[in-house]
């Protein structure tokens, strides 16, 4: 990182933010496909807890292939719960859905909620559609199966972190436009949702993510639509400029890091919009600080903003499935 940048870096994130910018640096696509190979090594069928109920299942997908889904529930199934779907990280080219655990187990610890997360098409294989698709999909079994999973049909929440927020996003632009879903909250933290330069996002040499590799993973995530000038607003959510009856929202961001103009213009047009908006800048944080950071003080106090404005949610926030669910 420049020094500029480090200058505004938390005191307690520099070490960890220093030591992975040193070894990690930018994305390449080698090192993409590097990472997954670790990650699915490291994450794919794992429960990572003893906490929480845990199982790996297939659906299919209309060209007759699989997506698998990870279904989390509670070890004391809840009547009426709200039903989470979680869309992973990774900008779009990389990750896991067990690698969320983190996140998913505090829901499901503090609500008793049941949690859905698909392996959705990265985008090092297919680019857009293919993860928007996947989601879309795995939304619908989750609304479909909710008597199933003891989960209340107008409580499904939407939720993810970076691209899984960029992903809960465009979701929730498609489910509105549609008409077949509804969804009752959405989560989308830190969203990557503009391939368009920013000031945040230009010449950011932040740890995590930066210029880089965010404009690589645009690229990919876009493919043939990368250099058009009119991309639909279900592949970059930015470019979406009708924000009414979208759902409730809570999001945060660091304010050094990529997305942070991009999330502070998505949350002004929904509260344009009239939209309910929870939001917060963690001052000094880079992209990924809550978990590259969960014990520092900053990430507590982010962690503890997210569950009291999901808890709020659970308690606040419902909204019918169509007549013909």
């Amino acid at each position: 990182m420049n020094k500029k940048q480090a200058k505004k870096i938390n005191k307690e994130l520099k070490v960890k933010g220093a030591f992975i910018k040193f070894f990690l640096g930018s994305y390449t696509k080698i090192k993409f496909k590097f990472c997954n190979k670790i990650i699915d090594v490291i994450f794919k069928g794992n429960a990572l807890t003893k906490k929480i109920n845990y199982q790996s299942l297939y659906i299919k997908r209309d060209d007759g292939t699989k997506l698998r889904i990870c279904v989390y529930t509670p070890k004391q199934p809840v009547k009426n719960a709200v039903g989470l779907l979680w869309l992973h990280g990774g900008g779009y080219a990389m990750g896991q859905p067990e690698q969320d655990i983190i996140f998913i187990k505090e829901f499901i610890l503090n609500s008793s909620c049941v949690v859905v997360a698909p392996e959705y098409t990265l985008s090092v294989k297919k680019p857009y559609p293919a993860a928007l698709d996947d989601c879309y999909l795995a939304l619908g079994w989750l609304v479909q199966n909710a008597n199933k999973l003891n989960v209340k049909s107008s409580k499904i929440f939407v939720g993810g972190d970076s691209a899984g927020g960029g992903l809960t996003a465009a979701l929730s632009l498609l489910v509105r436009d549609r008409g077949e879903y509804s969804i009752a909250f959405q989560m989308p933290l830190y969203p990557m949702l503009d391939n368009k330069e920013t000031e945040s996002s230009k010449n950011n040499n932040a740890p995590v993510w930066d210029t880089k590799s965010n404009k690589l993973a645009w690229k990919l995530y876009l493919g043939d639509l990368y250099n058009n000038t009119n991309i639909t607003k279900y592949a970059v959510p930015a470019n979406e400029i009708d924000y009414t009856n979208l759902p409730p929202t809570l999001t945060y961001v660091g304010d050094i890091e990529p997305f942070k103009d991009e999330t502070i213009t998505y949350v002004d047009n929904l509260k344009n919009a009239k939209t309910k908006v929870k939001f917060k800048i963690f001052k000094g944080c880079f992209h990924g600080f809550d978990i590259v950071g969960g014990k520092t003080k900053i990430g507590k106090e982010a962690k503890q903003f997210l569950i009291d404005g999901f808890m709020f949610a659970v308690k606040n926030y419902s909204k019918k499935q169509p007549k013909s669910i």
